[in-house]
């Protein structure tokens, strides 16, 4: 069976957690399939996007470049399924043949946490806090610089967060 080696997309090395390639069959026609655990922040990147230049290394060191339609599979875990169609699959020795009539893909999800991924890369969103607070502390607030005040309310609630972890 083939296993992934590495990834790069639109030229850049990707990190993935674990991988699964395959082809599929179905009454339409064959294509190759690729999905991956990544992280949240390389989701996001690649999830709206239509087609990827993707670059893959085999562990047998066989190489293959394709353009390639992308796919997000919803779930616990952020997985991105690649595929394009394919005319032959005799160049593809070794891929697992995944019918359409099978009840299960590959499980490369087994044994991965989003704690895991997150410690790898983890993804920062905006927020909106209204507070009621007084003036002295409002000012102060208004006078610092956004950098400033993401990097204290992080501490800050990581402290708080790790505190109340203790006193369970």
């Amino acid at each position: 069976m083939a296993e992934i080696k590495s990834v790069k997309i639109d030229g850049e090395s990707i990190h993935f957690f674990n991988s699964a390639i395959y082809i599929y069959e179905s009454s339409e026609g064959n294509s190759l399939q690729i999905d991956l655990i990544i992280t949240e922040v390389a989701l996001k990147k690649y999830q709206d996007l239509d087609n990827l230049i993707v670059e893959i290394e085999l562990d047998d060191g066989r190489m293959i470049n394709s353009i390639m339609h992308v796919n997000c599979v919803a779930g616990s875990l952020p997985q991105l399924n690649l595929y394009t169609e394919l005319d032959d699959i005799q160049e593809y020795k070794n891929f697992s043949i995944i019918n359409e009539n099978d009840p299960e893909f590959p499980n490369i999800k087994k044994g991965i946490t989003l704690e895991e991924i997150r410690k790898v890369e983890m993804p920062n969103e905006d927020i909106k806090l209204k507070l009621k607070l007084p003036i002295d502390q409002v000012e102060w607030l208004a006078k610092q610089k956004k950098a400033v005040l993401n990097e204290l309310f992080k501490e800050f609630i990581y402290d708080y967060w790790k505190k109340q972890r203790l006193q369970k």
